[in-house]
């Protein structure tokens, strides 16, 4: 049976899999990276590491292998094309050639492979309308648009967190004014309470205890979350809403105020509702797309 490798690239870790063509899981291997003091020679040695142990144990070459890392994909998904001031040296660089193989390697933009993996073997199978929130550090996120990953123009498509909510609030990474990814990503945690509470977990943990002000912060950040996810319901028509990383493990924290936002702002045609479900592949959904993606190249 035809299987694949699936490698998806971070700066504080490498995470890889290796799959059947029905994705049964073979094997895993993660190992921990640097984006402060790893260069481009390292990033392709734990590319390489990665493949030939898997081939070890296999006793054959992968015949399909496929990569993930933040960042602006290549349309053609040969390269990162964009992302400034992470992994060092990555942007437009050939991972066909540098990890030996004569076929190429698809290259993703991290969320959208995790929306794939999510579609093939996770929380969306067989669904052909797809959007999918990272929530983690930021907010990411990925389109499935009738059965198509939505990659847009310049591979720019399926930004979500940089949706604005407030056009007098302060700007995101991609100078958008009080964007999604401001009201409810970790890194504003420490703005969003004044210094109270220096991440996520923290504030769910005060929130669950019953303080007050972390009632109020967690509860205004999961209002902007529900009104963001609306909005893109009203824009894209998904079949489902995929909500994954490390904000998720705040599970009914999380989910039970969301749906009740949503049970005031979604527009309900009909009566319709949009699932709204977490994530089932957790750190391996990047992997695990990145394998499909190299698999099933007309996907892209």
């Amino acid at each position: 049976m035809a299987w694949s490798i699936g490698i998806d690239i971070g700066g504080t870790a490498i995470k890889a899999i290796a799959v059947h063509k029905d994705g049964t899981v073979i094997d895993r291997i993660t190992r921990p990276t640097n984006d402060n003091s790893d260069s481009l020679a390292d990033w392709v040695a734990h590319g390489k590491s990665v493949i030939e142990e898997f081939e070890s144990i296999r006793g054959e070459s992968a015949k399909h292998v496929g990569l993930c890392a933040p960042g602006l994909a290549d349309t053609q998904q040969r390269w990162i094309s964009y992302l400034p001031k992470r992994l060092e040296g990555i942007e437009g660089f050939d991972w066909s050639k540098a990890l030996g193989r004569d076929f190429k390697v698809p290259v993703l933009n991290d969320a959208h492979s995790a929306l794939l993996g999510e579609s093939w073997i996770g929380a969306a199978q067989e669904q052909q309308n797809i959007v999918l929130l990272t929530l983690g550090t930021g907010v990411g996120g990925a389109i499935l648009a009738d059965g198509r990953l939505l990659k847009g123009h310049i591979g720019r498509a399926g930004h979500l967190g940089h949706m604005s909510q407030d056009i007098d609030g302060p700007q995101s990474i991609a100078n958008m004014p009080g964007a999604i990814e401001t009201m409810i990503g970790n890194a504003t945690v420490g703005a969003r309470s004044n210094g109270r509470f220096s991440s996520t977990r923290t504030l769910v943990d005060a929130y669950e205890a019953g303080d007050p002000l972390a009632s109020e912060i967690w509860l205004t950040s999961i209002r902007a979350l529900g009104c963001a996810i609306a909005s893109y319901i009203n824009i894209l028509d998904p079949e489902v809403v995929v909500v994954t990383g490390g904000i998720t493990t705040a599970g009914d924290s999380l989910m039970t105020p969301l749906l009740k936002v949503l049970d005031e702002v979604e527009w309900r045609p009909g009566g319709h509702r949009v699932p709204i479900v977490f994530g089932k592949l957790d750190m391996w959904a990047g992997a695990m797309g990145a394998a499909y993606a190299a698999l099933n190249p007309k996907s892209l």
